[in-house]
């Protein structure tokens, strides 16, 4: 009996080791040990910082503009950007005495000003940390104060909300502002025109300067899987990996720019998200293409910038892509020079994708990516021509992924688990918070992504579900924990859960469960209402039910699956 057992359990590791060889045979992109790498060729990451490598071939197109509002058509040439750049950072430098690795907040819309204003304060040595500009007093003041920022560069409409934070926070610091007229200057602000264009700049400044390829750049705040929002440490090294990463021939989605040709990207995806920041600015800044700024998305406007300016590279999230191929005012015309249109952000069903070929009449060169801001951002893209529109691609040069079960173990080809990443584009960790790190990032340096995921037989990455605890609102991500912080700052509620529930127009709205404290009462306007001041619109809770009690499981973690099975 012992010997049979023995001849079984040989022959099944026997079995299961030639299985494992087969597929590492067949495909070449699968370890036996189950981990897929990417077969892309390998990179090589310059020890330079991120503006060195942005500029190192502005020679080639420094007449050539290198981005215009869609809406106004005021621009800037490439020569323009770097000198006004570098005009900025000696002036951070000088007059307000920014250091190397200080931070500072841009809180601005799309704007053509937005990438003077980045590679201004990255050249100054410092930081960059990326508001949302529709944000709230309550939330900038959070970020303001979790990452230290000593300087907000924004818009005369919003510095309102800046100074309310600045007295929230019960600090005070200097800020800059985008405007093109004086008149409408903020009292104690400057303005970012008269920093920029001074012919008399001495930039000498700036050889103090001392930054490393090692050395954080950028500090957006994400939520992660859960929680409060964290500051996503990314170095110059991961910026420079992406850029490089996207630049393999099978991958490559645009033209290069000449004498005679260069490509126009659409910028309508805020650029103060770490897509549009990373694949929109950073990258098509680095290959010569022109950038198109949408300020803020409005149907009809938006059609006139694409028939005005014959867009060639076009970036969008789902809500765009279902507003392309369901509204009656979009015709083939609009589409007419687009050579590649890709989406990102949450996953596109196949149905709508062919929508928007049927409205563009004819196949467009349609494909879909994956990433996260924790990966600076991208970690798959699909190759140009394909018709494979359920998945988001292969894991870009230098990259592996790895499929998990609840035990950790790895899982093989069209097997659902959590989706793990390690690549020179994961993030250095969090800002001043160790235990999300290490829970974020194994010993190993793998990336717990959250998502639910697959990897096919070919490599492709396929997304099941988007990340478990996270609402998407309209391509926008929503913690639940944030909010869920803000409704128990109101004396009346004890406790509260909040869960995404489905909703035709935005995908998903932010629905509230509140525990009224003891002998007290509470109407859902009151609740809503209350919300509302302190969130971002995007963020405001739709509805609201009333518990005895939150459902939670023995350590304490709220059953959302519970709440959105029973009342959604």
């Amino acid at each position: 009996m012992a010997s049979k057992l023995f001849y079984r359990s040989t022959r099944r590791l026997v079995m299961k080791r030639d299985n494992l060889l087969n597929i590492s045979r067949n495909m070449s992109s699968w370890t036996p040990d189950l981990v897929v790498k990417s077969t892309f060729k390998d990179i090589e990451i310059p020890s330079v910082s991120t503006c060195e490598h942005i500029f190192q071939n502005i020679d080639k197109w420094a007449d050539k503009t290198a981005v215009v509002c869609g809406f106004t058509g005021r621009s800037y040439s490439y020569h323009e950007v770097y000198k006004y750049s570098r005009n900025l950072a000696a002036r951070l430098r000088r007059h307000y005495k920014i250091r190397d690795h200080d931070v500072i907040c841009v809180m601005l819309p799309n704007l053509p000003d937005f990438p003077i204003a980045v590679f201004g304060v990255l050249q100054a040595g410092a930081v960059v940390t990326t508001l949302n500009p529709i944000y709230t007093a309550h939330e900038v003041s959070r970020q303001l104060s979790l990452s230290d920022a000593k300087l907000v560069i924004t818009i005369p409409e919003t510095a309102k909300v800046v100074y309310e934070a600045m007295n929230i926070n019960k600090t005070k610091i200097p800020v800059i502002c985008v405007t093109e007229s004086n008149e409408n200057l903020p009292t104690g602000a400057a303005s970012l025109n008269d920093l920029i264009k001074d012919t008399l700049m001495d930039t000498s400044i700036l050889k103090e300067v001392n930054i490393k390829t090692e050395d954080v750049c950028f500090l957006p705040y994400s939520s992660g899987t859960t929680g409060l929002p964290k500051g996503v440490q990314i170095t110059n090294r991961n910026i420079i990996a992406n850029l490089e990463q996207q630049e393999d021939e099978k991958l490559k989605q645009y033209r290069d720019t000449t004498k005679s040709y260069q490509d126009k990207t659409l910028v309508v995806l805020p650029l103060f998200h770490i897509y549009g920041l990373t694949i929109l600015m950073l990258h098509k800044l680095s290959i010569g293409s022109q950038l198109v700024t949408v300020p803020k998305f409005q149907g009809s406007t938006f059609l006139n910038v694409l028939e005005k300016h014959k867009i060639s590279l076009f970036y969008a999230a789902p809500p765009i892509v279902l507003f392309m191929a369901s509204s009656p005012a979009v015709n083939p015309h609009h589409l007419s020079h687009v050579d590649m249109f890709m989406c990102a952000a949450a996953p596109l069903p196949l149905a709508d994708v062919e929508k928007l070929f049927t409205k563009a009449e004819r196949k467009l060169d349609f494909l879909q990516g994956y990433g996260l801001t924790e990966t600076s951002p991208l970690v798959s893209s699909m190759t140009r021509h394909t018709d494979n529109y359920g998945s988001v691609g292969f894991a870009v040069a230098g990259t592996q992924l790895r499929v998990v079960d609840q035990s950790m173990n790895n899982l093989g080809p069209n097997l659902v688990g959590e989706l793990l990443v390690k690549g020179p584009q994961v993030m250095k960790g969090y800002k001043n918070n160790e235990e999300a790190t290490r829970a974020a990032i194994t010993s190993e340096g793998w990336f717990r992504t959250g998502d639910q995921a697959s990897i096919a037989e070919d490599g492709a990455l396929v997304i099941h579900d988007r990340l478990k605890e996270l609402i998407k609102v309209k391509g926008f991500q929503v913690p639940p924990a944030e909010l869920e912080s803000v409704l128990k700052e109101h004396p009346k509620i004890l406790d509260a859960a909040v869960v995404g529930a489905p909703d035709h127009r935005h995908g998903e709205v932010p629905k509230a469960f509140v525990v009224v404290r003891d002998g007290h009462a509470l109407e859902k306007e009151e609740i809503i209402n209350f919300v509302k001041e302190r969130v971002a619109e995007y963020k405001r809770i739709n509805d609201v039910e009333f518990l005895d009690a939150i459902p939670k499981n023995p350590s304490g973690k709220i059953l959302r699956r519970i709440l959105k099975e029973k009342y959604c």
